[in-house]
């Protein structure tokens, strides 16, 4: 089952903390030998590939206080230990572990970045 979202910008989409948006590569129809694979065999595929769209911030560091300095304004600035996924990266990931959603009629996976298990990164993308 997956989750239809009705908004129309994906810019407004903020990922939390170690999740990344995934949307899945077309996977293969046909095998070597030219036979036709029904979508249920796609589906029941362990692992998937799809290219990154959105990256949350990281893991949260808890804060350090300075309990010893009662004088110092306390602040909550969260810190966090960035993911080594970025926008555009090809992912290889456990398809169980994601969270499939449709947004304006396109699959996408709202995966934990700790279900990647490797990723491609082209950086002639970013040039």
């Amino acid at each position: 089952m997956s989750l239809i979202i009705e908004e129309k910008d994906l810019d407004k989409f903020i990922m939390v903390g170690d999740r990344v948006l995934i949307k899945p590569k077309n996977p293969m129809s046909k095998t070597q030998s030219g036979l036709y694979l029904p979508p249920t065999v796609q589906e029941n595929e362990k692992v998937h590939s799809g290219y990154i769209v959105k990256v949350g911030p990281g893991y949260p560091i808890p804060a350090m206080t300075n309990e010893d300095e009662p004088w110092k304004e306390k602040r909550e600035d969260v810190k966090y230990v960035p993911l080594q996924a970025r926008v555009g990266d090809l992912a290889i990931y456990l398809h169980k572990s994601g969270f499939e959603i449709e947004f304006n009629k396109e699959k996408y996976i709202i995966l934990p970045h700790a279900a990647i298990m490797m990723i491609i990164r082209d950086e002639e993308l970013f040039r």
